[in-house]
């Protein structure tokens, strides 16, 4: 698969442009893209601002996997959900098509192995043996699947918001000791088994009456592109911006790294990652 270093194009839903709740930041995402010479741009026929989940996974230069977009926690707002072959098909792309359920959030790679949450096994019931949908999950991806707990109190269940691959055998993640005794149990076997060093992250508490899936807190949601990661920051009360930014430029020493307040988006339950699609290009 591609890894999120080798990709060199960064794309959008046009409703991310167009929606006045989200402009401004949208602007201010591109101009940090500019900077960097980071090619970017924008999906038609989109529903909603979070294309990584509908858009087709990338396994090499060319060649595409989309999965079935149904996902639960939107079966009440189905005017929500983008349809991935009315998407593909307007933006003139042509994906290997699979009858699984799988949000592309959901998805966190390397180039020959990925991470993806339990949640799978809950949006797809038609599998009754669980080892036959990863066999299939593998196959299609060409990688080794790794599957970890999903934390049960997101809506969403997708592993971009608990890690994210540094290398082949190292993951950065939301803090163990901050997290659900079963979710730091679950995860600590996993990598055990795996051999994989996990460099813990802090998160930020926060509560927001009005929105309470907001994303805000969650710095491992971040976008990755060439040599750029852009962090997500949230100068909200007793926030942990400065120490996570200090922590990125330790373990990405040869990254450039920028940050931007992503609030105005993150209020409405997604990051960095969720509303990007990026490729090689």
């Amino acid at each position: 698969m591609v890894t999120g270093k080798e990709t060199n194009t960064v794309y959008f839903s046009e409703r991310l442009l167009s929606d006045e709740r989200f402009t401004k930041t949208c602007n201010a995402i591109n101009e940090l893209l500019e900077k960097h010479s980071i090619k970017y741009g924008f999906l038609k026929a989109t529903k909603d601002i979070w294309c990584r989940d509908y858009m087709p996974i990338q396994i090499e230069k060319g060649k595409f996997v989309q999965f079935r977009y149904e996902p639960s926690y939107l079966k009440d707002e189905l005017e929500l959900q983008s349809g991935p072959k009315e998407v593909c098909k307007a933006n003139n792309i042509n994906p290997i098509l699979s009858k699984i359920n799988l949000d592309g959030g959901n998805v966190v790679n390397w180039s020959d192995r990925a991470i993806i949450s339990d949640r799978v096994f809950d949006e797809n019931p038609e599998y009754s043996n669980k080892n036959k949908l990863i066999a299939e999950i593998e196959k299609l991806l060409e990688v080794e699947i790794i599957v970890i707990p999903q934390i049960k109190s997101d809506m969403t269940g997708h592993a971009d918001g608990m890690v994210r691959f540094v290398d082949r055998n190292t993951v950065l993640g939301n803090d163990r000791e901050q997290e659900f005794k079963y979710w730091k149990n679950g995860i600590n076997k996993i990598l055990k088994e795996k051999g994989i060093d996990y460099i813990d992250i802090p998160f930020l508490e926060h509560k927001e009456k009005k929105y309470p899936y907001h994303a805000i807190g969650c710095y491992v949601n971040y976008l990755e592109v060439q040599d750029l990661i852009v962090l997500p920051i949230f100068e909200t009360e007793k926030n942990k911006d400065q120490e996570v930014y200090d922590r990125f430029r330790q373990i990405f020493p040869d990254r450039k790294i920028e940050t931007i307040n992503y609030n105005e988006i993150g209020l409405h339950g997604g990051l960095l990652n969720c509303t990007t699609w990026t490729i090689k290009d």
